[in-house]
């Protein structure tokens, strides 16, 4: 089969894609025929080798974590999913940017019925971490003022839906080019932030402020005063402090692998509650282009890639 690796940390030209042994499922493993993987920011840092006290990897190392397809061999001991079932998943393990990836029965969950099989590869790791942004760290409640930073990215754009469909009054801050699409998944108010400071577009505190960028000490710091006493500011990438008061509850997080949460977030989905905006797919040959687009800000949204004998 054909899988993109890298052998070395360094640049997107690292990536290769290359021919290695079809894996066999072991006891109490599937094999999945993938459909799309999909691509999330954090593998440019993986790439990079900047996860390496998180991620010890032998390389050469397969990339990609989410995973959408159907299940074509079980190991001993499988009784679901079974020979023939959609899933999606996310595989801590890696491996899911190839043909075929090996995960363990218990970590992946049925695929959505309503939307497209490759589409399901955009769930697991951005759907997971807006899920516990929202419910398990922000414990976002009817009425509440959320102000979701990063919005048009691919984990925003589920936690835009999520704190809506929690019942929140939901500011985004999204750019020109992202702005239409976080309207339309739910955000009752855009703050471009290529043009407006947030301090001076808020009609006073919120109650919770989700940070999903990347941002520097600088940033961060002025993010404490757009939450409210009482409130709370989770961080889905930096940790951001907050006065020792305590007047300020603060939460950074790393999403864990949670299939349970994976699956009611497909039962949402086939609710018609939240939408899967895919912003763009890829052959999974352009793998390396597409890191290079991410580092140039070129993406926005989920970015599928469909390996060459699910393209047509």
């Amino acid at each position: 089969m054909r899988a993109a690796r890298i052998h070395e940390y360094g640049e997107p030209s690292v990536i290769r894609y290359d021919e290695v042994p079809r894996p066999v499922p072991g006891a109490g493993e599937v094999l999945i025929e993938v459909a799309a993987a999909s691509f999330n920011p954090s593998e440019i840092g993986l790439r990079r080798g900047l996860l390496r006290p998180v991620f010890a990897l032998e390389l050469p190392y397969t990339l990609g974590w989410d995973v959408a397809g159907t299940v074509i061999e079980v190991g001993a001991g499988v009784r679901t999913p079974a020979v023939g079932d959609g899933v999606v998943g996310r595989v801590d393990t890696g491996g899911t940017a190839a043909e075929y990836v090996v995960a363990a029965a218990g970590t992946v969950v049925p695929a959505p019925r309503t939307i497209p099989l490759a589409h399901a590869a955009a769930l697991p790791v951005a759907g997971l971490t807006a899920w516990q942004a929202v419910y398990e760290h922000a414990g976002l409640a009817p009425g509440a003022r959320v102000l979701v930073n990063g919005a048009g990215g691919g984990v925003g754009g589920f936690a835009v839906q999520l704190a809506r469909h929690a019942g929140a009054y939901v500011i985004a801050t999204a750019s020109p080019r992202s702005a239409a699409p976080v309207r339309q998944l739910g955000a009752d108010l855009i703050v471009d932030y290529t043009a407006t400071p947030l301090a001076d577009a808020l009609d006073g505190p919120v109650d919770a402020l989700l940070n999903l960028v990347p941002i520097g000490a600088r940033e961060a710091a002025a993010l404490v005063p757009l939450v409210r006493p009482g409130g709370v500011l989770v961080s889905a990438t930096v940790p951001v402090g907050v006065p020792a008061d305590g007047a300020i509850r603060a939460a950074q997080f790393v999403v864990r692998n949670d299939p349970g949460q994976l699956g009611e977030l497909v039962g949402l989905v086939d609710a018609g509650i939240v939408r899967v905006d895919v912003a763009g797919t890829r052959p999974l040959a352009e793998l390396a282009l597409l890191h290079k687009d991410a580092e140039a800000g070129r993406l926005r949204g989920k970015t599928l890639l469909i390996p060459a004998h699910a393209a047509g």
